[in-house]
């Protein structure tokens, strides 16, 4: 434990790693959730000269836009539906633009392309929810149904991957519960889901150096007469390399979860996740998706930061540690839409390579004749990989001083 001590003070005094941390926080805490709640995406788009065309108001229309939702009531029923885009029409018509930054208007939009294709306009500016009759929009759940199914119909997926989807749909509880929707979307579509990508950038630059820096700055002899030797070292510094990334999760997700619950408060944790995307078959809330988020981006850490390490114990050089440690998390993500799609899905499995969004699709593996929904994958696999990297990391580390 002692050695542990060392080897995590070692690393945090390092002026490149503060660096990172303080970078990657004010990325993903300051710019990603407060000034996008309280300016970048929810403020009021009054201001013109404001670089974001948004007031610095986000927390008022957040609040407005809530109660707003609640006098639809928290069923999402035909009535509900069609008055959701009656309303719309008569504030539009009546140009209170203001109040249109209330509605859900973006959410609603989507679900009129997705559930009435035929009620689209062509050769119009104007979105659906514009100039659609309200009076038409009947048989909301049974058009629903149909479009998941025409869906996995056209996605090749059919029998018993279809039937397994289907089923999984079943759970999900209807009528849908409704409530204010767009800062769910907001959080769950990328406020959350992007973490991973941001911690993968800085972990590469702090970790790269974990081992290889040892070779840079000309220490590594030393390691050998240490009483404690290579393999104490080799596995302080693993621990070190673990605690770093949860470290950094965490002083990443706790100011988020504290600014999220300062702006938009808990409302709306139990709608389900259907209501960012209708034709979603997981039966899920956004209580339960936002979890799952976060459980994605710290266990694809984890694992990312045991591949990162075996890199850095693999080469000498800091600057090709660095290189291969990125390569191995983005270099997927530039070449995965030049391969077939089996392909693609696979490479999602790497750590922090795939999406923590994919809860809201119908992606899945088959192994051995059995069936398994992708995130059932995505948060196990990556963290799998970096555990199984970190004998090995010990292992050519030891070989490269021993030669």
């Amino acid at each position: 434990m002692e050695l542990f001590w060392l080897e995590h003070k070692k690393l945090w005094r390092k002026r490149i790693v503060k660096i990172c941390v303080l970078l990657c926080f004010v990325y993903s805490v300051i710019f990603g959730s407060i000034l996008s709640f309280q300016w970048f995406s929810f403020g009021s788009s009054d201001d013109y000269t404001s670089a974001f065309g948004n007031n610095f108001d986000g927390y008022s229309v957040i609040r407005d836009s809530q109660e707003y939702a609640l006098t639809f009531g928290e069923e999402l029923t035909d009535e509900t539906f069609q008055q959701l885009v009656r309303d719309y029409q008569k504030m539009e018509a009546a140009g209170m633009d203001m109040e249109l930054e209330k509605t859900d208007w973006t959410i609603i939009n989507s679900w009129l392309g997705t559930l009435y294709p035929e009620l689209r306009e062509t050769g119009t500016y104007q979105t659906m929810i514009s100039y659609v009759d309200p009076d038409k929009l009947i048989g909301f759940y049974e058009r629903r149904q149909q479009a998941v199914e025409d869906f996995l119909e056209n996605s090749g997926q059919v029998g018993t991957e279809k039937e397994y989807l289907l089923n999984m749909e079943q759970e999900v509880e209807k009528p849908l519960r409704y409530e204010w929707v767009e800062g769910w979307s907001q959080l769950l579509g990328s406020m959350v889901a992007d973490l991973g990508a941001v911690m993968a950038l800085f972990l590469a630059i702090a970790l790269s150096s974990l081992f290889a820096g040892e070779w840079h700055d000309n220490t590594s002899s030393l390691v050998l007469t240490t009483k404690n030797g290579w393999g104490k070292v080799a596995f302080a510094k693993v621990l070190t390399g673990l605690a770093f990334t949860v470290e950094l999760f965490a002083i990443l997700a706790i100011p988020n979860i504290i600014s999220q619950i300062f702006f938009m408060g808990i409302a709306g944790w139990d709608m389900p996740i259907q209501n960012i995307k209708l034709i979603a078959i997981a039966p899920m809330n956004m209580l339960q998706a936002e979890i799952y988020e976060y459980a994605f981006a710290l266990f694809g850490a984890i694992g990312y930061a045991g591949v990162v390490m075996f890199i850095s114990a693999t080469v000498k050089s800091n600057v090709l540690a660095l290189l291969f440690s990125l390569a191995a998390v983005y270099g997927p993500m530039i070449v995965a839409e030049y391969l077939p799609y089996e392909l693609q899905k696979a490479m999602d499995l790497l750590p922090l390579v795939g999406s923590s969004t994919d809860i809201f699709r119908t992606n899945t593996f088959q192994f051995f004749g059995k069936i398994v929904w992708s995130p059932y994958l995505l948060i196990t696999i990556p963290v799998l990989i970096g555990v199984c990297c970190m004998p090995f990391t010990i292992k050519n580390w030891s070989r490269r001083l021993k030669a």
